[in-house]
């Protein structure tokens, strides 16, 4: 029986959620819920000293926000629990397995001091070797397990003296898998070093707490980004050496996200620089490190997560808005590409204003409905019909439609420079005299005004523009005649008519 597919995403809770973090856990669960499998979400916080308060609330925030909700995992609960790793190890579950590498020869124990550290990569920088690190190559140098005798070893541990475990990496041996995403890789074991898997705070380090969890919590796929790739090497050794191959996860490392030029990952401090978000809900820490977010930045989660999943991944259509669910049904890891995805500031911001423009006028009223107060739903809605196609956001119908709950205080100078004319008092004032006797729909005052000006034997052009700039104060915008059937008979006569007092050509400068 095919096992049952399971996958993690293990974020470390040492700053903000990055976008490519929320990618690696979209594509995880787009991946579980595609095969019927569990997401979990697993924090990762072995690296205590570099742990920053508030980090997993944001995490756990942010993942809820997008939409992407896991199974089991930490504030959730499960079968495989404990899901912070800070607490696996006050339960003992890493000690346990370290212990089976140093019994099994694969790994030892070091009590070199950074003092020693230090000394040794100048010693090995001096004497032109390929490598400064601890591998190998200088093991055989160094104070540790494979040196000491084991009365010594011993002798050092009762006395409380620091230490570390290394894993032993074997010479000169070829270390083979597969990535679903890049196919097999080889590596030489001769070009890697002993990681550190068991600090001297007693804490595991990522490589050793990462595959225990995996391995105890029945992870079938391991997806996360391409960064991890050159530590697979070691992760594969660790299911080796204890006993742990047959239950392997399968890997996919997923490619980098790029700036938006193409040179280098997309880092941080990009989105401040360009001007645009790369997390996805705002970041404050009590240190006072500030980062806006798609959230706070008017961004649909709906429309963050179609952007995201096009970033290395293509449906082989020319499809490009998908909800979540149909994401999970067509998404699959052999179709993510192995080259880095360039992030593209307009793309996103297209994705929003295509979400936008989907939803109805009435949802859309909603959504600005707490901005504006006592206004009438079905008032909103009208106003939202009209702005949704000029808008890339919702925060900005009320900024760029404000001429649709309030007259004009103001005309733009330079279409009054250039269009209003000499008679164009004349035709509003006659104007205000048609539209006065004319049933306030759309139609209605479209054809009315159609049949002034044939009558006047009038271009288009220049009578419309001296309406619009009374009514809205602007020479362009959405269909002037849906405007006034909008804000209604009175206010639209009256907007006529304080133009022609007001709109003064010699008074622009």
């Amino acid at each position: 029986m095919e096992k049952k597919v399971r996958v993690r995403f293990a974020p470390s809770p040492t700053g903000p959620l990055h976008i490519g973090g929320v990618r690696t856990a979209l594509y995880n669960y787009l991946f579980a819920k595609k095969h019927g499998g569990d997401f979990l979400l697993r924090v990762e916080d072995t690296d205590q000293a570099r742990y920053v308060k508030g980090a997993e609330a944001y995490i756990i925030e942010a993942l809820k926000w997008c939409g992407i909700t896991p199974d089991e995992g930490v504030n959730i609960g499960g079968d495989f629990g404990p899901y912070r790793q800070s607490e696996r190890k006050e339960q003992g579950t890493y000690k346990k397995y370290v212990d089976q590498l140093l019994e099994s020869g694969n790994a030892y124990y070091a009590f070199d001091t950074p003092k020693e550290l230090d000394a040794m990569r100048e010693r090995l920088k001096a004497g032109g070797g390929h490598s400064q690190s601890y591998d190998m190559h200088s093991r055989g140098g160094m104070i540790n397990s494979l040196t000491l005798s084991a009365e010594e070893v011993q002798k050092r541990i009762d006395a409380g003296e620091k230490y570390v475990v290394r894993i032993k990496i074997p010479r000169n041996e070829e270390i083979k898998f597969k990535d679903i995403i890049r196919g097999y890789v080889v590596v030489d074991s001769s070009n890697l070093d002993d990681k550190v898997l068991y600090k001297s705070d007693g804490m595991p380090t990522y490589h050793m707490a990462n595959v225990v969890d995996d391995y105890l919590m029945k992870i079938t796929h391991v997806i996360r980004g391409e960064e991890w790739l050159p530590s697979e090497p070691l992760h594969v050794l660790l299911y080796r050496f204890l006993g742990w191959e047959k239950e392997m996860p399968e890997f996919a490392h997923l490619p980098l996200i790029l700036k938006p030029n193409g040179n280098g990952k997309l880092s941080k401090r990009d989105g401040d620089a360009g001007g645009f978000p790369v997390f996805p809900i705002e970041w404050n820490s009590e240190d006072g490190e500030k980062f806006t977010g798609y959230r706070e930045s008017d961004y649909f989660p709906e429309a963050h997560i179609n952007m995201l999943a096009f970033l290395g991944w293509n449906p082989g259509t020319e499809q490009e808005l998908f909800s979540l669910e149909e994401l999970v049904q067509e998404f699959s890891l052999e179709r993510v590409g192995k080259s880095g995805a360039k992030f593209d500031p307009d793309k996103t911001k297209w994705f929003n204003e295509q979400y936008l423009r989907n939803k109805s006028n009435e949802e859309l009223a909603q959504l600005i409905k707490p901005l504006v107060a006592s206004v009438d739903d079905d008032f909103l809605a009208g106003v939202c019909g009209l702005m949704k196609e000029r808008v890339s956001f919702t925060n900005e119908i009320l900024e760029k439609g404000k001429y649709l709950f309030e007259a004009p205080t103001a005309y733009d100078a330079k279409t009054v420079k250039k269009k209003w004319k000499e008679d164009s008092p004349e035709i509003v004032a006659e104007l205000v005299t048609v539209f006065s006797g004319t049933e306030f729909k759309n139609e209605v005052l479209e054809a009315a005004f159609k049949t002034y000006i044939e009558e006047k034997e009038l271009g288009f052009g220049k009578p419309m523009i001296a309406i619009r700039l009374a009514i809205t104060g602007e020479g362009g915008g959405p269909s002037l005649f849906e405007i006034m059937e909008l804000i209604g008979k009175e206010e639209s006569i009256k907007r006529l008519n304080t133009g022609i007092a007001n709109i003064k050509k010699e008074e622009i400068v």
